[in-house]
């Protein structure tokens, strides 16, 4: 019930909705975006790879068997079995990830026929773009940025320096095969013959373009055909704003935009077509990977964050580092997104603590610094001014309402609402799709 009222509010007919992540990623978008797909027609991919990862737990099939699915690449939208898929343009698109996860949401009894499709106009990553990940990570030593060898930064590379492959070219064979052969002999120029069967890649995919072909779109007449039949879309944003290629801590980022510009871009839409922008964020904050992390814990608190939150990644498996929630981050990544309301999740996970922090400037030689900097060697060595906010040390994962919740719960969320100067609309009190709370 209280899933359904927060899908239902958060549709507006005739506009896209959109679902970022508000902090280094992680922050769980994934149950959201399956809370609102409840009552979507299309749920969109604009950016990133299978580089992303969400878990959803949902009940399937007549006996409603509760499963646990892990998307990334494919829009976890799919847990609808009324809702459409859409991979977009500005998505990069490792073709055996693709099958693999399809199958293997099939195989757990999610029936994807027809409602799945590809833009013609993605990005394709190939196996070597992953053996170059690797190597870059290498040729970079202890300057590593902590890529998910993914092979999605080499393929935006490609991208970039007008020399990828995209999905529509694999439909003329002989002009795919000698760009192919050039990408790759480009590679192997840069950085030294690697291993790598250039001719059997040629002829897989010339088999994985037959079982492609169904699945493949004009991804701009699609989305905007879609708008016009004011279906109801969602866009479930990959990554998040700190690692945005433009606005994150660069060059600890991802290769894409991971902004609400980045909607636009990667989809083939004017601004004019958005209407909400749902901010996803974390009671606490974590990153995957190198980088600053000025609110960072490495003390048990920490270590709670990590073992109560199961802060391991999806995608990689990597424990992720934890920290109080850094409210400096929150500010700037409001600025760029302008969220229209935003989702705080894992609540939950503070429950024990006598007392909560969250940091609301950044120091520099006792000065209060007037935004998030760009440097980040000023960035690693800030001193952060914290708030100290007392604790609930209560259970909250059965409340239903935020009536219900602790009073020094509801001050914390309050504190957060204030300070950000937008609306905490729904609250995560726990892992399953009905521990949301809507406001």
């Amino acid at each position: 019930m209280v899933a359904a009222a927060a899908a239902s509010a958060a549709l507006e007919t005739g506009k896209v909705s959109v679902l970022l992540g508000a902090q280094w990623g992680d922050e769980g978008k994934g149950k959201l975006a399956d809370v609102l797909s409840m009552n979507m027609d299309v749920c969109a991919r604009c950016a990133g790879g299978n580089n992303a990862g969400h878990t959803i737990v949902a009940h399937i099939g007549p006996d409603k068997v509760k499963t646990k699915f892990d998307f990334h690449l494919l829009p976890s939208g799919l847990v609808n079995p009324r809702c459409a898929g859409f991979i977009g343009s500005g998505v990069v698109v490792h073709v055996p990830s693709f099958f693999a996860e399809l199958d293997a949401l099939q195989k757990k009894g999610l029936n994807c026929d027809g409602r799945l499709f590809l833009s013609d106009r993605a990005h394709l990553v190939f196996d070597f773009h992953q053996v170059v990940d690797g190597l870059k990570e290498v040729e970079l030593g202890g300057s590593s940025i902590g890529t998910t060898k993914k092979g999605i930064g080499p393929a935006y590379s490609s991208k970039a320096s007008r020399s990828g492959l995209r999905v529509h070219h694999l439909y003329d064979q002989e002009l795919f095969a000698n760009k192919f052969r050039k990408l790759v002999e480009g590679r192997f120029k840069r950085y030294g013959h690697f291993e790598y069967d250039t001719e059997g890649e040629i002829a897989r995919y010339k088999a994985f373009a037959e079982r492609l072909r169904p699945f493949i779109v004009d991804g701009v007449t699609f989305i905007h055909t879609a708008i016009s039949q004011k279906r109801r879309v969602l866009v479930e944003g990959a990554n998040a704003l700190m690692l945005d290629l433009d606005f994150g801590t660069y060059p600890y980022v991802t290769s894409s935009s991971t902004s609400i510009g980045g909607v636009c871009t990667g989809l083939g839409i004017p601004p004019t077509a958005i209407g909400s922008i749902i901010g996803v964020m974390k009671a606490y904050t974590t990153r995957v990977g190198a980088g600053p992390f000025p609110t960072e814990l490495t003390d048990e608190i920490g270590v709670h964050m990590q073992e109560v939150g199961a802060e391991y990644g999806v995608t990689t498996g990597r424990r992720r580092r934890c920290g109080w929630l850094d409210l400096v981050v929150m500010k700037y990544s409001c600025l760029i997104n302008g969220y229209t309301s935003l989702n705080l999740t894992k609540l939950d996970i503070l429950d024990n603590l006598k007392e909560v922090k969250v940091a609301v400037a950044y120091l520099q030689n006792g000065k209060e610094l007037p935004c998030f900097p760009a440097d980040l060697d000023i960035l690693a060595n800030v001193e952060v001014k914290y708030e100290t906010l007392p604790g609930w040390q209560g259970d909250i994962s059965t409340a239903q309402t935020f009536e219900e919740l602790p009073e020094n719960c509801r001050a914390y969320v309050e504190y957060v609402e204030k300070f950000l100067g937008v609306r905490i609309e729904w609250i995560g009190v726990g892992p399953s799709r009905e521990s949301m709370i809507k406001r």
